[in-house]
């Protein structure tokens, strides 16, 4: 699988993401997820890891390790759609199985407000 397409690329769709969507929050994550109206069926995610993370290496093993969490559910996201995964600081402490369970609660929360927000505009 070839995860260039699954990527976002440029400021203007990390802001219409985190502007125009919706947000769940955990302890060390923030979740964006927007349906995006160029999309081309796949899902679409970028990451933000900010330098209050940590140094190079630390802010490179968080993204690596969100982007496998986020590997494994991408048939799962809905089509279409935008996601944006913020790290905050101490990430990088959380053991990999729980970074798991609090990734995908926040997944599914943006998931439902998303739809929630869908049905509110038919």
């Amino acid at each position: 699988m070839s995860w260039s397409r699954h990527r976002l690329r440029t400021g203007d769709e990390f802001r219409a993401v985190t502007r125009g969507g919706v947000r769940s929050a955990r302890s060390h994550v923030v979740v964006h997820l927007a349906l995006l109206p160029q999309g081309d069926g796949v899902p679409r995610v970028g990451f933000v890891v900010s330098k209050k993370v940590g140094n190079a290496v630390v802010r490179n093993r968080v993204t690596r390790r969100l982007r496998e969490i986020v590997r494994r559910r991408l048939e799962t996201l809905p089509a279409g759609s935008g996601i944006v995964l913020r790290a905050l600081p101490g990430i990088d402490d959380q053991p990999f199985a729980e970074l798991q369970e609090e990734l995908d609660a926040a997944l599914t929360s943006a998931e439902r407000k998303l739809a929630r927000r869908l049905e509110a505009r038919r």
